[in-house]
């Protein structure tokens, strides 16, 4: 990292099975495509060196699933699993990345769509994200001390990649 001390991935759940007749939004499972692409952005990860220490997921079954297979790959990094990540607005979100960061360095983050794009766009200094399909992953170094200090427009280096990116 650049003159940068902590590094941020935000993941966005990979793809999720329509709802089921009865079935709550929190209940919705992993496509098998879902599945694979988590897998494979967790695989992508690995291979250009990330090591997150700490993996901070919505407990929706789709985002757990998601954030599983991560953890999987990643096998040194904490899974935690934080209430408010469920469908949680920008805001919410440097909320509890401020709360349960902690002191790992590398941090990775599965939450859900609308208030993860927003919030990627509020944290990148030098990147707009138009949307953040399923599966898509944006990562960000700032040069901070620790997690409490995060602030809009600090995130550097912003990079992205998603499933269908060619490889």
């Amino acid at each position: 990292m650049t003159d940068s001390h902590l590094r941020l991935s935000l993941i966005r759940h990979a793809q999720a099975d329509d709802p089921v007749t009865q079935q709550e939004d929190w209940d919705r499972p992993l496509t098998r495509r879902g599945t694979l692409d988590a897998k494979e952005m967790a695989r992508r990860m690995k291979t250009a060196k990330y090591k997150p220490q700490l993996i901070l997921s919505s407990p929706a079954v789709r985002a757990r699933q998601t954030s599983e297979a991560f953890a999987q790959c990643f096998t040194g990094a904490t899974l935690q699993f934080v209430d408010d990540l469920y469908l949680a607005e920008p805001k919410q979100l440097l909320q509890s990345i401020r709360e349960y960061g902690g002191t790992a360095t590398h941090l990775l983050v599965v939450a859900h769509n609308p208030g993860i794009t927003e919030f990627a766009n509020q944290i990148a200094q030098d990147r707009n994200i138009d949307a953040m399909p399923t599966g898509f992953v944006v990562t960000a170094e700032f040069a901070l001390s620790n997690w409490h200090e995060l602030q809009s427009n600090s995130g550097v280096n912003v990079e992205l990649d998603y499933p269908k990116r060619p490889a």
